[in-house]
């Protein structure tokens, strides 16, 4: 396959901007009907998402076939949807026909073999491997709920507890189904390390205009049922009784999964008295957008190990540190630290930029990023983040 022939392509075709998700989920849904009940009724914030995913990494799957985790974890991901291979040739034949439709004459036999080529990939791998996981895992994890408790005017602490046992990393995220918005999935990350009794934490933030986060917000109680998907994402992860000395920077609600790793780090000091060296910035906009400082500075009082700087930009009457967060983290003891950043994509790109320009070697440096972002914070550079906040 020719992959500045692909790439060229579909920046083409993305040129027609809404056109495109409308001819391709029309051709989709008319010419094969029957895969229209795998997505939401609404499709006002879904049809330019799932389409524009689908471009960049057919377009780019030269990369894939060198790191296919990725797309063999969408494949695992996609059985939640009850997807089966034959789906992929629907998928498939629209893509092509949208293809063809907005790139008209140079839309050849040679480039149509390449697609062709491209598409076959993708879909292999994610075949093979929702094949494999289905011998081993369940499509998805029915949860109770346990608790909802409103934080802040904007945020809840949502606690589930799925009924099988359901295994992930500290730093790990999952997709969550509620039962008052049927289809409409979307990433949280728990904000806990692995218990005993299998409870999750969960970070919502109220999204003005969202389909899903007021819902959980408004209507969402214990003693709900949630369906819950296989955990993703391992870049915010760390190793078990890893000694490296870690710099957290985080934004909003991307403060869950740190937590999760905090957590995981004072698990095994409480065991064993040792720990890496901890500094957690968490930056927000208002000071009353720190919801954990009592959590987070008990820590830092009782845990040697521990540091926490409360970051807030947009109050001048603030007295603390103010700034953007990525600013006032460059200028931390960078030396023998990784790096952990999670929170908006801005947010995240602001402070790659300002760490390594602090001399921060960027393969220290660990943020989770995917070829698409989860829930309605999609994009089609595959450069950016997914944080914890979602729609």
């Amino acid at each position: 396959m020719d992959a500045n022939a692909l790439q060229r392509s579909w920046d083409r075709v993305t040129e027609h901007g809404e056109q495109v998700p409308l001819y391709f989920y029309s051709h989709l849904f008319v010419s094969y009907p029957e895969v229209r009940s795998m997505f939401p009724l609404s499709m006002s914030h879904q049809r330019d998402k799932f389409v524009s995913a689908l471009g960049r990494i057919v377009s780019h799957a030269d990369q894939i076939e060198n790191d296919a985790a990725f797309v063999q974890h969408l494949g695992r991901d996609h059985r939640k949807y009850a997807v089966v291979a034959d789906h992929y040739n629907a998928v498939g034949a629209s893509l092509c026909a949208t293809l063809k439709h907005f790139l008209g004459p140079e839309w050849d036999e040679e480039l149509a073999m390449h697609w062709t080529a491209a598409y076959q990939v993708i879909a292999r791998i994610m075949v093979e491997a929702a094949e494999t996981s289905s011998e081993v895992s369940p499509d998805w994890w029915d949860a109770d709920v346990l608790s909802v408790e409103r934080r802040t005017m904007d945020l809840t602490l949502l606690t589930v507890r799925p009924r099988r046992a359901y295994h992930f990393l500290p730093g790990q995220s999952l997709s969550m189904e509620i039962p008052q918005r049927p289809r409409l999935w979307r990433y949280f990350s728990p904000a806990n390390a692995p218990r005993q009794d299998g409870s999750i934490d969960l970070h919502v933030q109220q999204i003005d205009g969202g389909q899903v986060s007021p819902a959980v917000v408004r209507t969402l109680k214990a003693g709900d049922v949630v369906k819950l998907g296989a955990p993703v994402g391992e870049r915010l992860t760390r190793r078990a009784d890893d000694v490296r000395d870690l710099l957290m920077v985080t934004g909003g609600t991307g403060l869950a999964p740190l937590l999760a790793v905090l957590e995981q780090i004072d698990n095994e000091w409480t065991r064993s008295r040792t720990a890496p060296r901890v500094h957690l910035l968490h930056g927000v906009r208002m000071p009353w957008h720190l919801y954990e400082r009592p959590r987070l500075r008990e820590l830092a009082q009782t845990r040697p190990w521990f540091e926490y700087t409360e970051v807030v930009s947009d109050d001048g009457s603030y007295p603390g540190t103010r700034g953007k967060v990525g600013t006032v983290a460059a200028r931390q003891d960078l030396y023998g630290r990784t790096a952990m950043v999670c929170g908006g994509p801005q947010m995240v790109a602001h402070t790659l930029e300002r760490l390594t320009g602090a001399g921060l070697d960027p393969r220290h440096i660990k943020y989770e990023h995917f070829y698409y972002a989860a829930g309605d914070e999609q994009t089609a550079d595959p450069a950016l983040t997914r944080s914890g906040d979602n729609k």
